[in-house]
Formats: structure tokens, sequence, C-alpha cells
């Protein structure tokens, strides 16, 4: 077959509309804040009460709280709750918000809107009584215009109602609630449209960018309207580096997206590595008054892709080192707090990923924002399945498609367009009817509305078989401008030789796999990475990754539930942020930031054999503590990028093993097991160049607190994750520890989570105490909004009691 290659070119110069903090006018003007916060003091009741939407209903009982909110979380799990094994067993229900808020006298000539970042699901919004509408998708954000119902001067009354009884409805847990930011929207009626500004470069050189600004502004008034838009470029010091100013007149009663191009002198580009941003700050005027103004972050870079050349950013070729992610935030559940958010990127980047896939929702905006300041490249999903449903979840998103695929879709792109980390959208995942005609026909439908919203951005969705045949999705994957393949990477090489033109990124793989496919990538340009199932632990889909021993039932996840099995054990970084072994070595293989690490694998008992199910890699440790297993054979796994490894138990040679490509970067030593310390060290030649060590841990002694932050704001938001570890008297933690803490907190903080990486564990994450696992806990501290100090205690008995103090400042939201 002749080989005929296609070549694609996106130039991008993307940026994100702020909205993590409230914008301001100039004072001068007089003018109001355009956005205010509407995440405190809201009602809460969970059940299903008759007119609670009414002004007059009786909520003084209610239980008061601020947002983001998870109700699942902080309930019990158990068999018998209706998400079952996908949903994690959690709680789900029906809940009330109700939320009063004055308006003042002033803002008569105003239009006022509410936006919601995240409502799981099915919720309905009323305001003074009057519904304004319903959103069934629990994922995507939207607003509603209160103007027509609002009572200036006077107190006004939001609520809603959220519906998340339908069940099953999703294959992983979701959570339940309000569980991402609400703001209130104050504007002039003449003014930008929501998510109305665009920003792309049409080209980019050494020497300067253009810039493309598209607004979309709109005149609520029944006159005609002159008005000066002014687009202001500053860089990462605010320092101003561009204007632009035209003028333009709007009808009564109308909309104009006016398009203008600024040159941007020497950019400097956007990447991982370099995740340089801009802002842009977008005005209206009308004369002197200053009637609206939103301020865009955003990054300029570049994007290439096709079969021969791989994929580009900024002219240079980059593999995409990616892992999968679901939403939740651990023992936060889905609470999306904007420094849990971001925790999460830095968890990603330390891990050594360069990209993620929102698998298979959008993602928060604090979570695309931070993607966006630190430096990750994202796939950003639109949802899981098309018309027809998957078999555990007959409520899924099949049951409204028809009715809101268009609306979801914009809620994404128009949402998320801006994000210079995002480099590809995806209509879908692993959809059912993806064998029929009519599955070509909806992407093509679902890929070619996208492209319309934005169409510097390529489309691809994840595909696979599960024994369907692989040929026959050949007229599917045309569909798509990169085509997602989901633990397919073994037909990619006759795919190639078949149509030569295609672009192939392994959006799903097994973590037991990350050689080959790391391998795979690096010795094929069409191929341009792989995406690991699952990057972190999550939530639900409970047991999938499992290993087990001797008597536990053999079946995969899916076949049979396994209480109390809770969540997913798939992932390179556990449930609390722990990088397990797979981390290291994955890291090892697609960067040089490690070089080398030592685990132990967990031997089997003396009833037999340990198993692992699909997704699961080998229970291996950083552990040198195997009581009962003395002078027996356990294996030691030491993944180095030195040429050889030498491995030591007390200073005496075990051996010495050549670590390089042949060896898959992995050398395993088996030992006999005694008590002491085991090194392992990386030789080049006849030079040792680095070591590691693990310890035989001693009994506990201590409770060591870790805090990653002491200094927080003093926002009501903002957190402090401390990780609780069980040490001995020289320091070592006891790996095998499993001690009762109990927490206690006073001064301007509130515990919101306790927990560990223990998916087996049935202990509330909501709570004042929990259990060590393998030596570690996790206690996730709030602000309140008044400066000071919190002083957290921790307690286990028999251990003396351990304190952390974390400082709360002015600042933040």
């Amino acid at each position: 077959m002749k080989k005929i290659f296609k070549y694609f070119v996106v130039i991008l110069f993307f940026g994100a509309v702020s909205l993590a903090c409230t914008s301001r006018y100039n004072q001068q003007s007089g003018t109001i804040e355009r956005k205010h916060n509407f995440d405190f003091n809201w009602q809460f009741a969970l059940g299903d009460y008759p007119n609670a939407e009414q002004v007059s209903f009786e909520d003084t009982f209610w239980r008061n709280l601020d947002l983001p909110h998870d109700w699942s979380i902080e309930g019990e799990i158990a068999p018998d709750n209706p998400t079952g094994n996908d949903g994690g067993y959690f709680p789900a229900g029906i809940g009330w918000y109700r939320k009063s808020f004055d308006v003042p006298k002033e803002w008569e000539d105003k239009k006022i809107s509410i936006y919601f970042e995240g409502v799981y699901m099915n919720s309905e919004v009323f305001v003074n009584g009057v519904s304004l509408g319903d959103h069934p998708y629990g994922y995507t954000s939207f607003n509603y215009d209160l103007t027509p119902y609002i009572n200036y001067g006077k107190k006004n009354l939001i609520a809603v109602r959220v519906d998340n009884s339908q069940q099953k409805n999703c294959r992983w847990y979701s959570g339940s609630g309000i569980y991402r930011h609400v703001w209130l929207i104050v504007n002039s009626p003449v003014c930008f449209d929501h998510w109305g500004i665009a920003i792309s470069t049409p080209k980019i050189t050494e020497e300067s960018a253009t810039v493309e600004v598209k607004t979309l502004v709109k005149n609520e008034t029944n006159q005609k309207q002159n008005i000066d838009v002014v687009t202001v470029i500053s860089n990462a010091s605010n320092e101003s580096v561009e204007k632009y100013q035209f003028n333009v007149d709007l009808e009564p009663n109308s909309e104009k997206e006016l398009t203008h191009d600024i040159l941007v002198e020497r950019p400097l580009l956007w990447s991982p590595e370099a995740p340089n941003l801009y802002s842009a700050k977008s005005i209206i005027k009308q004369e002197t008054r200053i009637t609206d103004e939103v301020v865009t972050t955003f990054g300029i870079r570049s994007i290439n892709y096709s079969a021969e050349g791989g994929f580009k950013l900024n002219g240079k070729t980059i593999k995409l080192n990616g892992g999968c992610v679901h939403h939740d935030n651990g023992i936060l559940g889905a609470a999306a707090y904007d420094r849990a958010e971001e925790r999460k990127v830095e968890l990603l980047k330390a891990a050594g990923f360069n990209a993620v896939r929102t698998s298979h929702n959008p993602p928060s905006e604090a979570f695309l924002d931070a993607c966006d300041r630190l430096g990750l490249l994202v796939i950003d999903e639109s949802f899981d399945g098309w018309r027809v449903a998957k078999d555990p979840t007959p409520h899924d998103y099949s049951t409204i498609f028809d009715e809101w695929w268009q609306r979801d879709l914009e809620a994404m792109v128009l949402r998320d367009r801006n994000h210079p980390s995002i480099v590809m959208w995806s209509s879908g995942n692993e959809i059912m009817e993806r064998t029929s005609p009519e599955a070509v026909e909806t992407a093509h439908m679902l890929n070619s509305y996208i492209r319309k919203l934005d169409p510097t951005r390529p489309v691809t969705s994840a595909m696979t078989s599960w024994g369907q045949g692989w040929e026959i999705f050949d007229p599917l994957m045309a569909e798509h401008d990169i085509c997602g393949y989901n633990y397919m990477m073994h037909e990619s090489v006759s795919d190639h030789e078949r149509v030569p033109s295609r672009v192939i990124v392994q959006t799903e793989s097994y973590p037991k796999d990350a050689f080959y496919n790391w391998k795979m990538v690096k010795e094929h340009d069409y191929i341009i990475g792989d995406f690991v199932w699952t990057a972190m632990d999550y939530l639900g889909e409970s047991s999938i990754g499992r290993y087990y021993y001797p008597g536990d039932p053999e079946d995969q996840h899916w076949e049979r539930d396994h209480y109390p099995w809770h969540g997913a054990y798939c992932g390179d970084i556990d449930l609390i942020g722990w990088r397990k072994p797979v981390s290291h070595y994955r890291n090892l293989l697609w960067n040089d930031s490690e070089k080398i690490y030592m685990a132990v694998r967990e031997p089997n008992p003396e009833s037999g054999a340990i198993k692992t199910t699909m997704w699961a890699v080998w229970p291996t440790w950083e552990s040198w503590n195997w009581p009962g297993f003395e002078g027996k054979e356990i294996q030691v796994e030491v993944y180095s990028k030195y040429p050889k490894v030498q491995l030591y138990l007390n200073d005496k040679l075990i051996g010495e093993k050549p670590t390089g490509i042949e060896q898959e970067y992995m050398a395993t030593f088996s030992l006999p097991y005694s008590r002491g310390a085991l090194k392992a060290i990386g030789v080049d030649g006849k030079k040792e160049m680095e070591s590691t060590v693990l310890k035989t841990a001693g009994e506990p002694s201590k409770i060591r607190l870790i805090a990653d932050r002491t200094e927080i704001n003093a926002n009501g938001q903002d957190l402090s994750f401390v990780t609780i570890e069980i040490i001995d008297s020289e320091g070592n933690r006891v790996p095998d520890a499993s001690n009762e803490l109990k927490f206690s907190i006073e001064g301007e903080g509130v515990i919101v989570g306790v927990g560990n990486a223990n998916l087996k564990d049935e202990n509330p994450y909501v709570g004042d105490h929990c259990k060590v696992w393998k030596g570690r806990a996790q206690v996730v501290v709030k602000s309140t909004r008044k400066s000071g100090e919190i002083n957290l205690t921790v307690n286990s008995s028999e251990l003396p009691a351990s304190k952390q103090l974390i400082r709360t400042v002015e600042g933040g939201m």
C-alpha cells in the first residue's frame, strides 16, 4: 500500500477566563465587582422537602455549611447502598441547599446571574420560589439569569434541589451535591457574554506572536449603544506589553462578535518545563465609564501532529507520558477545593507525568488553572458514553444524550478553550454502540461540533475492542484527528501499515505493561503517548487493581462485589498521595529525575500464592520488615538507569546485576530475609554512582506529622494536608504499623478529611479518628476566615501525642 502522510498544524495562544478570584473594576468609575464568591453560609438538609424552594420555608434547623460540599463522602459505606461497587458503596439520595442574600438597591440597573461550576447531579435551581431550570449532567458548568426575579434592596433566596437518587448512574465515585464553586455575577447590561472571550494565534515566531482576540459583546438594553473595546496584555510580572482599542456600535438587544489582532514581541512560550503565562484584560468602556472587565490568563504555544512527525509542542517533538485521573480528591471525596485540585497536579508532576486525561468528564476549573500554572498537558474529556447505556449504570449519560449533548459540549469547550494546558478534546470513552454505523454518524456529529466551537485543537475519543474485532472500527477512527486506543497498543504496528496516516495515542493501558508501552511510544513516531489507567487511586470502581490472597474470591472487579473494597487500587499514586513502587519505575523509564529505586515484593503466605487481577501489579513495598519470614527467600526489585546495580544486606554483597534496556531497567534479587539494612548501589563502570537504603524498623515509638504547608490562607477554603507516620526510635517509618489515631483541633481551622490508603478500610472519611495503614495516614485541615493559628493534635494509645502548628494568614479568595 502506498503510504500517504497527512500533516496537521495547530498554532495556539490560549487563556482561561479568571474565575478563581474576583475581578474588580476601576474604582474611580464607581463600578461594582463583577464576580462575587457565593460559597459561604448555605443551609443544607439531606432528603426531599416539599416547598423547600419557597422563601417562607423554615430551614432554621438545617445544617449550616460552606461549599464545596459532597454529602456522599460524609456518609458510611455499606454493602446495601444503591451506588454499589461502581460508586464505592457510598450513600447518595436527594439533598437541598438554601442561601439568603441581600441585593443592594443600587444594583437595579445591573444584570445579575448565578454561575455553578458543578453540581452532581440533576439539579434544579430556584430564586425566590421561581424555578430557573434543570441541569442533569453533574460534570458541566452552567449559569442562570436572576435579574427578572430579584428583589432589590431586600433579602433574596436561592434554593437548589440535587437528585442523585437514580442509581446507578456512574461507573466510579461521583459524590453528591454542590461540589464545586458557585459565583454571583453582576454585570452592566452592556457586557461580555459568559465564556465570550476566545484567544488564539494564527502565527508564532521567535520574534513575535500574532494574537487574535475574539470577544462576544452584548447590548441588553432597548437603545443603541456606542462602546470602546480595549484589550491590555500583560506579562507574568503584571507589566503591560501591548494594548489595542477600537470603537463599535451595538444595536438594541443584540450581540456582536468582534475580532482584533495584537502583536506580542519576543513571546515567552508555554510548555510543561516552562509554563509561562500572560494575562489579557478585556474592557468595555462607554466614554470614561467602564461597564465590564474580564481578566484572562493565557499562554503562547503551538502544537503540530502527524504520523511521520509525531506530536510537537512549540516545534519540538514531545512524547506524552500520561495518566488517567477521576475527579475525586481521595479522602475529601468530590469536593473540589482549589488547593486539593492544585495538589493533585503537583503530585502528578512529581511522579514524572507530563500529561493527564480527565476521564471521563470535564474537570474543575481549579484543576485546569493548576495545569496551566504548573505545566501539565491535558486531554479534556466530555462524557463516558453516548446513546447506549453501559451495563452497570442504566441511569448514565445515555438517558439525556439526545437532549443535552450539544449544551454539554458547549459548556466544556467554551469554558475550557482558553487553557494552554489542553492539547486535545475527547468526545467519549469506550462507547457501547461502537460497532454500529450509527456510532460513526454520532462521532461525526460530536467531533464536527467540537471543531466548530474550537477549530484549533484535535479531537480524539478512547476506543477499544473487548473481543469485537478491530479493523471494524476503522470508519469510527477516521472521524477523529487522533485515535485513542484503550489497551490496544499491540494493534498499532499493523494499523500503521494499513492506515499510515493514523496518529495514535494509547488512552488507557495496564500498569503492569509500563515498559512495553514506553518502548512502543519511544520507537514509533506515529504513537504519540501512553496514558496509564490510572495515575492515581480513586474511590469507586471498587477492587479494580486488586491483589488477593489464598481463600479470597478470584473474580475481576466487574464480575462480583468485593466489599469492603470501595475504591480502585490501580493508580501509580495511592489515595493519600504516596507514590507506589510502580510510579518510581514509570518515572525512571520516561525521565532522568530518578535513576535508582528499590522495593520488596510481598512474599507469598504459607497457605498459597498471591494473585493479581488485570489492572494490578504485584504488591511491592518500601519495606524491610517481614516478621515470620526469617531465613525464607524474599525478592528485592531494583529499578535503575545505571548499567549495573549491586545489592548489599548489612554491608555484605548479595550480588551484582545488569540493569540496561535488555533487562527493562530492572534487576530482581532473591535472598533469605534477615533484619538490618538493605542497600542498592547504581554502578557505572567501576564507579559507585548512587545508592538507596531500606532499614528494618523497630517498635513504634513516635507519631511524626508532616504538613505539606504550615501557612495557609485564612479564606475559609485553603487546606493543609498532614501526613501521619508511625516511626521507631531512630526515625524509621514502621511499615507494618496499624495504630488507631485520634485527632483534635483548636484555633482557626477544622478537620475536613481523615483516612489512609487502604481501600478495604470501612472507617468513615469524615470524623476525628482513623487507622494507620502501612505506617501512614492522612488528615486534611481547612482554614476558617480568620487569621491566627491552628493547633492539630494526634493521639494514639501507648505513644506520645504529636502536635502540628499551622498558621492562617489574610489573603486568597
